[in-house]
């Protein structure tokens, strides 16, 4: 379980977080929503530590996590989909999925099987460029790639940008199996209402850095959630 307590960002000079709270339970996805602009980002940066927080506390399965890099927090189980994917355009999509392994022993990394599995279009393309992928298939890569560290948390920033609606459906399949296995807890940021609400457990909307509604779907009704998040 992931539990985020007075989590602050600043950049430079300017606060971007305000004291955010936020809980993830493993086999749930929470879902972290709001327009543009209000944090969400951020905060995932903040989690996975491509950004040090200022302040407040980040505590993976009872263990309180410092302020560490982005590859210590991999090693401890958090695996972040970025926005914008940062797959490496001149790897081929097996040399890629391989630098996921590489954050982990060999005992712990994932099986590459288990990806093309899940993503059977991968498995065609072992030998072809990241960069000369579709936008959805490089989603799908940097998905698999998460997937390789066998993470206790999963943190996915805007997985449905640019996709197609064939391929965010098999992604929303991919997330709704993941959730059901129950061996990690997932944060998903998502802008797509209807995407996020069918697959969330649990909701927490932003504005302006800090959490204006927090709470389960059977405590919070669609229409509230969808008046919460418009501009």
């Amino acid at each position: 379980m992931l539990q985020v307590h007075g989590l602050t960002l600043h950049y430079g000079h300017s606060q971007i977080l305000n004291g955010i709270d936020l809980t993830a339970q493993k086999g749930q996805v929470t879902c972290v929503m709001g327009p543009n602009g209000v944090g969400k980002t951020s905060l995932i940066r903040a989690i996975s530590g491509r950004h040090n927080r200022s302040g407040g506390q980040v505590t993976l399965d009872g263990e309180a996590l410092g302020v560490l890099p982005a590859h210590q927090l991999a090693r401890k189980g958090i695996a972040l989909v970025p926005q914008g994917r940062e797959i490496f355009p001149l790897l081929t999509v097996r040399e890629n999925l391989e630098t996921g392994l590489s954050a982990l022993p060999k005992s712990d990394r994932g099986d590459l099987d288990e990806m093309f599995d899940l993503f059977p279009v991968l498995r065609d393309m072992q030998g072809r460029r990241g960069g000369d992928l579709s936008g959805g298939q490089q989603q799908q890569l940097a998905i698999a790639r998460a997937l390789l560290t066998r993470p206790r948390l999963l943190l996915m920033d805007e997985p449905t940008e640019g996709i197609q609606p064939n391929i965010i459906q098999m992604i929303g399949q991919v997330i709704a199996r993941l959730r059901d296995e129950g061996r990690m807890a997932i944060v998903l940021v998502e802008q797509y209402f209807d995407f996020a609400y069918d697959l969330g457990d649990c909701f927490a909307v932003l504005r302006r850095g800090e959490v204006v509604i927090s709470g389960t779907k059977s405590e919070l009704t669609r229409d509230r959630l969808l008046k919460s998040v418009s501009v």
